[in-house]
C-alpha cells in the first residue's frame, strides 16, 4: 500500500511537471506571437444575416465584406455595462483614425423589441457615432441565433420578475469580436477591459489585405 502511494505520488508529480512545461511553452508561444504581431487565427465564420441599421436601411453580411469590422452587443435600456462598452467602442473608433486603420464598427442590440432604428439613432448620437459605426436591430429570433450560433456568444432574456432583483432585462457577453474582410472571426476581446483595445488594434493591423 505504501509503495502504491509513493508510485501515485511520483506520477502526480510527473504530471504536474509536464503540465507546467506545456503551459510555460504555450505562454511563451503566445508571447512570441503577440510580440511579432502575427496574423490572428481563423476562429469561425459569421453566417449570412439581414438586419436593419439605425438609418432604416437593411444591412447584411455581404454589405460588410471587403473591410474588417468589429462587433459588440448592447441594448439601450441597459444600466450596467452597455454604456461602458459603447464608450470603449468609441475609443476603438478614435484609435482607428489616429493609427490610420480601417474597419467598421457594428453594434448589435440584444433588445430588438425596444431598440427600434429610431431608438438606436438617439443612442448612437449619445456616443458620437459616425457613419462608420453601425447600430443594427431586427427580428429577435434571427438576432439571437446569429449571436449564439454565429458569434458563439451567450445571450438570454430575463423575465420582469427575474429582473426585479436589480439585474438587467437581458444578459449578454461583453466581448468585442474582430471579423476580417472575408467575414471570418479573428478574435474575441473583453470590451469591459481597457487593455482589450490595443490588443484588438494590433490584431486588426496584422490582418492580410482583402483580395
Amino acid at each position: 500500500m505504501e509503495a502504491r502511494g509513493i508510485e501515485r505520488g511520483v506520477w502526480w508529480g510527473l504530471g504536474a511537471v509536464i503540465a507546467f512545461v506545456v503551459a510555460a511553452g504555450l505562454w511563451s508561444l503566445r508571447g512570441r506571437l503577440e510580440a511579432s504581431g502575427a496574423e490572428p487565427p481563423v476562429l469561425g465564420v459569421v453566417p449570412g444575416f439581414t438586419l436593419v441599421e439605425r438609418s432604416g436601411r437593411p444591412v447584411g453580411r455581404e454589405d460588410l465584406i471587403g473591410q474588417p469590422w468589429v462587433a459588440d452587443f448592447i441594448f439601450t435600456r441597459c444600466a450596467g455595462m452597455c454604456p461602458a462598452l459603447s464608450t470603449r467602442m468609441g475609443e476603438v473608433r478614435r484609435k482607428l483614425h489616429e493609427q490610420g486603420l480601417h474597419a467598421r464598427l457594428v453594434s448589435f442590440t440584444v433588445d430588438p423589441a425596444h431598440d427600434t432604428p429610431e431608438v438606436l439613432r438617439e443612442y448612437a448620437t449619445r456616443f458620437g457615432a459616425d457613419e462608420g459605426w453601425l447600430f443594427v436591430t431586427g427580428e429577435r429570433d434571427a438576432l439571437y441565433q446569429l449571436i449564439g450560433q454565429g458569434f458563439r456568444l451567450s445571450v438570454a432574456e430575463r423575465s420582469p420578475e427575474q429582473a426585479a432583483d436589480g439585474d438587467e432585462l437581458v444578459t449578454h457577453s461583453d466581448r468585442f469580436v474582430l471579423v476580417d474582410a472575408e467575414g471570418r472571426i479573428r478574435g474575441y476581446y473583453h470590451g469591459s477591459e481597457p487593455e482589450a483595445v490595443p490588443v484588438l488594434l494590433r490584431d486588426l493591423a496584422a490582418l492580410p489585405p482583402h483580395g
